[in-house]
């Protein structure tokens, strides 16, 4: 199992929270990119820093997850092709996609996506609070529990 993160727009408390579970947990957590990641040396913490194409990391992403492999992302296409390869995808505010809500989430982005390209006014997100932190850090743990119980059972 790897942990993937989508990590141009990973906020850094995100980032510390996954460093410090694959580190506890002797699981592989790989930061894909645009630009440089900064993150501490270690055997279970990598960064790879794609091409400048928008889609490039997504791309990367979708190539080399697998069934059962986690990935933190905030794209909701992105999640939405990874959850379809059997992958378990966290958004950074700690919400899990699944095949049971990611055509809503998928729908209602392409939806306000339509109103901004029509010249709409959408409100942005909302700024990343700490109670999004804990919320991602909870789900996160029951996360790898549940593939660490799944993995030796």
């Amino acid at each position: 199992m790897t942990i993937w993160v989508d990590a141009d727009a990973c906020p850094g408390t995100i980032k510390e929270l996954i460093i410090r579970a694959a580190r506890r947990l002797n699981i592989m957590a790989v930061f894909v990119a645009n630009k440089y990641i900064s993150i501490p040396e270690s055997s279970y913490v990598a960064s790879r820093r794609i091409g400048l194409n928008p889609e490039a990391v997504d791309m990367h992403i979708t190539e080399n997850a697998r069934a059962g492999d986690v990935v933190v992302t905030q794209d909701i296409p992105l999640a939405s092709s990874l959850v379809a390869k059997g992958a378990i995808v966290i958004s950074t505010r700690g919400e899990l996609f699944t095949e049971d809500n990611i055509g809503e989430r998928l729908a209602i982005r392409n939806f306000m996506q339509g109103l901004r390209e029509a010249g709409g006014i959408t409100p942005g997100p909302k700024e990343f609070a700490q109670k999004d932190g804990r919320r991602f850090a909870d789900t996160l743990d029951r996360v790898l529990t549940r593939r660490l119980k799944t993995k030796t059972a």
